[in-house]
């Protein structure tokens, strides 16, 4: 069970929560604060002051006052109206984030929902019932308007959720559950709205994944530096400490521990003086992506503790200020940069297939086939890496530097920020693809090596591999393997986690996914 304050939540515990599906309780510090905020809303109806998202409209209808009577109906309108969100929906895993972090940003007591707002999400979460929320709609501020307002209409009982497996109407999950739906008050609709939780949501999904993909790579990539017959000197400590990026350090000795014990690897000048960069330079490739995850981490740890919403309520309802939490500029900006860092690991990936099943590079059958010529092998599995890691070029293109004015130009700037994580997310399902394609030929290479040469680690990982996708005797249809170990990849981490240490300052992930 983990507690949640509204200060404390990691990304760790968000992996446990949403993969784990570990239930959540509310800090009893936390709901004090939510009653107080609650409490400060009630005196500003009751006082008749006019503050906005409270008794006035939204956007550019902020200085039309409504009327008492019907500020509860303002937010119903509310979510109703701005639940446009269009496309295929978001993963659950997303949604349950989603779910998850809009209430930790509600605990930190800034709002002014009432307790009940909290504890049925809380509800929707441990009942594991996970709003079907579109991809498509956010500008990234006001916050993630579209998505979240699909999130609240399962809150009042419409809309549709994944619940046992299967898509349902939100009433029918709770009947099953005996939930019932709330009945939204002042600030509440915009309270659940006004927020980044879609983009950040996504974003940490992107980040456990794609961190979980960094080890992988460099797992992957040792095996093809054996069946390369790649210098090990290219990782030696004093050429990365003479460089001083922590991350590039940490890859290259990795590097090192995974390959120990190889009788495949070379020393310089023992077959050639120096690999290709796509071998050589792996260190320092994959280090500069781990030093953009850092960034990214940096971000997201900041942001899914963060009030995102407006206007934000202080000093028992004194000081109601309307600011711009809700721009998701910086977590835009930290998709955008993750969406390059985790490109990188395809296109170097890439460039090692190359060297695999090109004869020209290479001493092994030409690619990798059983009988070249009559077989084509690999051939075509490197074309399908090299159609991912361009397509990947393009959605690497930066969403947070494009804005659009909304709201009848009162919301002129926005970030793109949900765009940025979507693509995000994109490129890192591509990566996983590219990787096994990797995989895949310097599996078959090896074997051509002498899989009694490998590491421990390596070989290891060659028997949990080889039981997945059967060594190439002829051709077949590759595409199934290529799917297959990429779901593979995607579901067991069991061949890796050795590697990682929960202490390490860089590359690792606070225990595997």
């Amino acid at each position: 069970m983990i507690e949640l304050t509204g200060h404390s939540l990691t990304l760790n515990q968000i992996r446990r929560v949403c993969y784990g599906e570990e239930p959540v309780s509310i800090s009893p510090n936390s709901m004090r604060k939510v009653e107080e905020s609650r409490s400060a809303v009630e005196k500003i109806v009751a006082e008749k002051r006019t503050i906005y998202g409270i008794n006035t409209g939204f956007g550019k209808f902020s200085d039309v006052v409504i009327e008492e009577d019907d500020v509860n109906q303002l937010q119903l309108n509310l979510i109703r109206s701005h639940a446009c969100g269009v496309g295929d929906p978001f993963p659950e895993v997303v949604s349950r984030a989603m779910v998850l972090l809009r209430l930790n940003a509600l605990l930190k007591g800034v709002s002014g929902i009432r307790p009940i707002i909290a504890e049925h999400l809380v509800s929707l979460l441990n009942c594991r019932i996970h709003p079907v929320i579109p991809q498509q709609g956010s500008l990234g501020a006001s916050g993630d308007l579209a998505p979240l307002s699909h999130l609240a209409l399962v809150m009042i009982g419409e809309g549709k959720v994944h619940f046992n497996g299967k898509i349902c109407y939100a009433q029918e999950a709770y009947n099953q559950e005996g939930l019932v739906p709330v009945a939204l008050q002042a600030k509440e609709g915009l309270a659940l709205i006004n927020g980044t939780q879609a983009m950040t949501a996504m974003g940490v999904i992107n980040w456990l994944e794609a961190s979980e993909l960094g080890y992988q790579s460099e797992m992957i990539a040792a095996l093809t530096m054996e069946a390369l017959e790649g210098i090990i000197d290219a990782f030696h400590p004093a050429i990365h400490e003479a460089r001083g990026y922590p991350q590039q350090i940490a890859v290259a000795k990795r590097m090192r521990e995974i390959l120990s014990g190889s009788k495949l690897i070379t020393g310089q000048g023992e077959k050639r003086v120096q690999d290709a960069y796509s071998l050589r330079c792996i260190p320092q490739v994959h280090g500069a992506s781990w030093q953009a995850f850092d960034y990214v981490k940096e971000k997201l740890e900041i942001e899914v503790n963060a009030a995102t919403d407006n206007p934000l309520i202080f000093d028992g309802g004194e000081t109601v200020i309307s600011g711009g939490n809700f721009h998701g500029q910086p977590i835009a900006i930290a998709m955008d940069f993750m969406k390059i860092a985790a490109a990188e690991f395809a296109s170097i990936s890439e460039r090692r297939i190359e060297r695999l099943v090109n004869p020209q590079l290479n001493d092994l059958p030409p690619f990798l086939s059983s009988q070249p010529g009559l077989q084509s092998g690999a051939m075509i599995m490197q074309y399908c890496a090299a159609s991912l890691v361009s397509e990947n070029k393009t959605l690497a293109h930066p969403a947070s530097v494009d804005s659009i004015p909304s709201s009848a130009n009162q919301e002129d700037h926005v970030s793109m920020g949900t765009i940025a994580a979507r693509h995000a997310y994109a490129i890192i399902q591509n990566v996983r693809r590219v990787l096994a394609i990797e995989c895949i030929c310097a599996l078959q290479a090896v074997q051509y090596r002498g899989v009694d040469n490998l590491s421990p680690r390596t070989r290891s990982f060659y028997e949990e591999a080889r039981k997945i996708v059967p060594s190439i005797t002829e051709d077949r249809v590759f595409s199934e393997d290529i799917e297959r170990l990429t779901e593979w990849l995607k579901k067991n981490k069991g061949c890796w986690t050795g590697l990682m240490n929960e202490n390490q300052d860089y590359g690792v992930i606070e225990n595997s996914i």
